[in-house]
């Protein structure tokens, strides 16, 4: 695996995001954004000579070098707080059991979904930059 196939992944993955929300699958378009800003930032440490592991996007960014973290804080307005979003959305859009009752599809809506999607796009599009 190489840093351009994961970005290039993290780019189907939002791809699909916007498919599945579409159809009203926002659960799975949530979990889908979640995954394209994972696959991003594992890219991002193969970029720099690293390996990375997990699927905490905050970890993830915490573990990139100091002064990466730093330019790309510049560029994303709430960096930080838009991985918080994300890594919520990582159990309970895909499990009933983390939820208090019904399926994730009874708990997620189009503005989870866009909100989500919206998120992971600014995140994968300062990636991205950040490879160029």
């Amino acid at each position: 695996v190489c840093s351009s196939d994961l970005l290039s992944q993290a780019n189907q993955d939002l791809a699909m995001a916007d498919v599945s929300a579409g159809h009203g699958h926002h659960e799975w378009a949530c979990f889908a954004a979640h995954q394209a800003v994972e696959k991003a930032l594992k890219g991002l440490h193969l970029f720099h000579g690293q390996q990375a592991w997990g699927h905490g996007l905050g970890r993830l960014f915490r573990d990139l070098p100091d002064g990466l973290q730093k330019r790309m804080e510049a560029d994303v307005p709430e960096l930080v707080e838009r991985l918080r979003i994300l890594d919520a959305l990582y159990i309970p859009t895909r499990y009933p059991d983390s939820l208090p009752d019904g399926a994730p599809s009874d708990h997620f809506g189009h503005l989870q979904s866009r909100d989500a999607l919206s998120h992971a796009r600014s995140l994968v599009d300062a990636i991205a930059a950040a490879m160029a």
